[in-house]
């Protein structure tokens, strides 16, 4: 007979190196599909892991949320996008980790009976990319978080707009039964930066179109929309001029903006100013501020900033542990010579997947690994199809440029078409680009189901 090998000369099947990339947000999502396409599944496993079933680019949400943008025609699933790019998806929510052990804790799915679907269970990796991003920050005002819509997540977004519908058709009944009265829609928006100036010129383009689809004696001036900023003026990203114009453009649609106006409470029927003035309201949107998801178990010693953040070194990589990476809106990453850290935007996110995929290949190549730099190319605010404003910087316009209407709405639809190719490749993306274009003639101006 022959002589069985002696089991210590089997060698051991080699284990592939993993790397979890936890949220699929605009960072997330396309630093795995660059280090899935990169890798491949021979010797890597890259695993991205998202409480949500799809993807939907965070700035359209204001869009999904006035039913102007239909998400079921431009997310993406997370399962059929990870087949192909070569990475595995995960269904779940972080709920700790265990750095010694490297283990994340992934809290239990249930379905909406509350029955268990699957248990907590660990995930093991050799390289964390935490990238699960922003919530919206109420800091601490009583009533809000009972009282109040945040637009985090499509879900939210969704049922703002099974509200707004809903308020809508009150009036149009009330009115039909009175043409004479004075019912109206009063929304309140808390926080004029981009989120909150968009969302208030997307809800007159909202009304305009109503009238299209069985709501006949309801238009923009049965809304009542109040914008209220507790700073001294809206959009503090862009220079003062633009502002002040996107500000006009607002209160010519019809909007009431109120700067230098702190909230104290939010109730029921809307919200209290410090000056002790009422802003009555049936539909209330909290957008000031964000602030890191926070994480039910903790970060097992991680080092965060004051807003949650996990504090990243210039190389993306945790000023606590070099082989867990921070990256988006989770991230605080005050680079060399700056005196606040990278905010909090969606060409920030998309900068730094590009530069934690190039550490991520240098990490495991054992090469020196090389700081992040951030490049501020402007900001631009979309006041829907009324108007685009904003700034550009960089080398191609030789510092500093304002621009407005046409040419700042192409560019500021160019933002998400660069997302789309980042996640889905030049020859799908483009295909998509293409057929968003068509969407825009064919389907229905308005969601409203």
């Amino acid at each position: 007979m022959p002589a069985v090998p002696d089991s210590a000369a089997v060698p051991a099947p080699t284990m592939k190196t993993q790397i979890v990339i936890v949220g699929g947000g605009a960072a997330g999502l396309e630093l795995a599909a660059k280090l899935g396409a990169h890798y491949g599944r021979k010797h890597h496993d890259i695993i991205l892991v998202d409480c949500n079933r799809t993807h939907i680019w965070k700035p359209l949400l204001h869009e999904v949320a006035t039913g102007s943008l239909d998400a079921n025609l431009d997310e993406v699933g997370y399962r059929s996008h990870c087949h192909r790019w070569g990475y595995r998806y995960f269904y779940g929510s972080l709920a700790g980790i265990d750095r010694n052990r490297r283990r994340i804790r992934l809290a239990p799915i249930q379905d909406d009976r509350g029955r268990e679907v699957i248990a907590s269970h660990e995930i093991r990796y050799d390289y964390l990319v935490l990238a699960y991003g922003s919530v919206t920050n109420d800091f601490g005002t009583p009533g809000v978080a009972e009282n109040c819509t945040f637009l985090d997540s499509r879900d939210q977004a969704d049922r703002f707009r099974d509200k707004l519908l809903d308020q809508c058709l009150r009036v149009s009944r009330t009115m039909a039964s009175d043409p004479s009265g004075e019912a109206q829609v009063r929304v309140a928006i808390v926080g004029a930066g981009a989120t909150g100036v968009e969302l208030g010129a997307e809800l007159y383009n909202a009304a305009d179109a109503l009238g299209y689809y069985g709501l006949e004696v309801f238009d923009r001036s049965r809304l009542q929309v109040t914008l209220i900023e507790a700073g001294p003026r809206i959009l503090p990203a862009l220079p003062e001029q633009l502002a002040a114009a996107a500000r006009a453009e607002l209160e010519a649609l019809g909007v009431r903006v109120l700067v230098d106006t702190p909230v104290v409470e939010a109730t029921p029927e809307g919200m209290i100013l410090r000056s002790g003035e009422r802003i009555g309201a049936d539909l209330q949107v909290w957008a000031a501020g964000v602030k890191a998801k926070p994480i039910a178990e903790g970060l097992d010693g991680l080092e965060v900033a004051r807003s949650g953040q996990v504090v990243v070194r210039p190389t993306l990589q945790s000023e606590s542990d070099e082989r867990v990476f921070a990256i988006g809106d989770c991230a605080f990453c005050k680079l060399p010579g700056s005196d606040r850290p990278v905010p909090p935007r969606a060409q920030a996110a998309h900068q730094m997947a590009d530069a934690a995929f190039a550490n991520l290949k240098r990490m495991m190549a054992d090469k020196p690994l090389v700081d992040f730099v951030y490049k501020d190319h402007g900001s631009l605010v979309s006041l829907s199809r009324f108007s685009t404003v904003g700034s550009l910087m960089g080398n191609l316009v030789g510092g500093r440029m304002a621009v407005e209407g046409r040419l700042a709405r192409f560019i500021y639809l160019s933002l998400y078409r660069m997302h789309l190719l980042a996640i889905h490749g030049w020859i799908k993306g483009s295909a998509m680009i293409a057929i968003s274009h068509m969407n825009r003639i064919v389907r229905p101006r308005l969601k409203l189901h």
